[in-house]
């Protein structure tokens, strides 16, 4: 077969299984966000359902990963530039992290944003099953997810971002 048939059969495989399957990433529109209630760290409960109309940044981590701490103040930053426009961040603990570690950190630090334990895992799990630190997932006004973040994000390209969906 040449090149070119191939790479036109590829494509047909290609575009048969992203209609068949939206679980592929890219292929469809934006999936939604599931609709998990995250603890926060005062014990109320927040829907993530009740967030459309924001532009949100759950953000996963952990007070034992080096990455997610070195973070935290670019997130912080992010927050403070974006709130006033409709911008939440939720910094969802994993389950393995020590509350009283996490409710320090959040003190000591004064996050600005919610903070939350995810005690059973099950927000990471609804996410995708999250098990990687840290992990952020930005969601549009619609409830739908926008992108996946693993690893700390190019933050200058999320401002971007930020701003093209609170523009939209």
């Amino acid at each position: 077969m040449d090149r070119r048939r191939h790479l036109a059969s590829c494509a047909s495989l290609l575009a048969t299984a992203c209609v068949g399957s939206l679980a592929l990433s890219g292929c469809s529109s934006r999936e939604s966000a599931p609709d998990v209630a995250i603890t926060l760290l005062d014990g109320s409960s927040h829907a993530v359902s009740a967030q459309k109309g924001k532009v949100t940044l759950v953000n996963f981590w952990a007070t034992s990963c080096t990455s997610c701490v070195k973070e935290m103040p670019e997130l912080v930053s992010t927050f403070e530039k974006y709130k006033s426009q409709g911008y939440q961040t939720y910094a969802v603990a994993m389950s393995y992290d020590t509350p009283a570690f996490v409710s320090n950190f959040a003190e000591t630090r004064q996050l600005p944003f919610h903070v939350a334990m995810d005690t059973s895992g099950a927000v990471a799990k609804a996410f995708g099953d999250v098990r990687l630190t840290p992990t952020s997932i930005l969601i549009d006004r619609q409830g739908r997810i926008v992108k996946r973040y693993v690893g700390p994000p190019d933050f200058e390209a999320l401002h971007k971002q930020i701003e093209a969906l609170l523009a939209a």
